[in-house]
């Protein structure tokens, strides 16, 4: 009997915490479709506004996109080679690296780009292009697809699968590719949604790396809040949600399914 008031103790504070959290984003949703934003839906819905953001932002929304799946191609293409080495690599210098790697999750994002700026600020052309958007966020995320797939890799089954496929004579890219990528295929999508999640949302380094010609989404976002156009601003949270909720869905059923395969695995 206490157990199950525990847990429906436990319950209504995760949808009462989950409440907290939604509605007021849910609300600012309803805002942004509303015709007036202060009489709310009663005053009846409309898309002017979601139109009316694309119309205004629509460089900033695809380069929002851009950054993103470019990030996330050089995170996967570094991230996967670096965190097999790192899981690999017995020695305290793999350690420090790792801890290294994940220095710009720790540090302000405004310090990152301060950094960044200091250092390369001075190359006019990179400066005032995407790629400096680019090159931050590879830094900022990187970490979480070292991290994922080191873990991943460190598991002792994929170990003895990939010691067995040598034992038969295969190299070592062979192995890579038909033993170790296959088995950490769920880890590496559950860490590249996180990527790009990540930078699609990313503000503050990229509200200082930006140049009027490169503004993404988020900072595109916090201009119209800025200006006072609540209905446009309410609406580019909708458009926001409609790019980033996806994701996050199918980040969960990704999670999900790695954790039934894992679970087979040590059956």
């Amino acid at each position: 009997m206490l157990k199950k008031i525990l847990f429906t103790l436990q319950l209504l504070l995760t949808l009462l915490m989950c409440a907290f959290l939604l509605i007021p984003v849910g609300m600012s949703i309803l805002a942004g479709l509303s015709v007036n934003y202060f009489r709310g839906p009663s005053a009846g819905l409309t898309f002017k506004w979601v139109i009316q953001v694309w119309q205004d932002y629509h460089d900033a929304i695809l380069n929002s996109l851009y950054v993103g799946v470019a990030t996330l191609v050089l995170v996967a293409l570094l991230g996967v080679p670096a965190g097999y080495v790192l899981a690999r690599w017995q020695s305290r210098y793999a350690r420090w690296i790792e801890e290294l790697l994940t220095l710009p999750i720790a540090l302000p994002g405004l310090a990152s780009a301060l950094a960044l700026i200091s250092v390369y600020g001075g190359m006019r052309g990179f400066r005032e292009s995407l790629a400096f958007i680019i090159v931050g966020h590879v830094i900022f995320t990187l970490p979480f697809m070292v991290r994922a797939v080191a873990a991943a890799c460190a598991d002792t089954r994929i170990k003895l699968m990939e010691e067995g496929a040598a034992s038969l004579g295969a190299s070592f890219l062979r192995r890579f590719v038909t033993v170790v990528l296959p088995n950490i295929r769920s880890e590496i999508v559950a860490a590249a949604l996180i990527v790009i999640t990540l930078s699609l949302g990313e503000f503050n380094l990229t509200w200082m790396l930006h140049t009027p010609d490169t503004k993404t989404l988020p900072v595109g976002l916090a201009d119209a809040y800025a200006s006072l156009r609540l209905e446009i601003g309410s609406a580019y949270t909708a458009v926001f949600f409609m790019l980033i909720v996806p994701l996050l869905i199918v980040m969960q059923m990704t999670a999900q399914r790695a954790k039934v395969r894992n679970a087979r695995g040590r059956t």
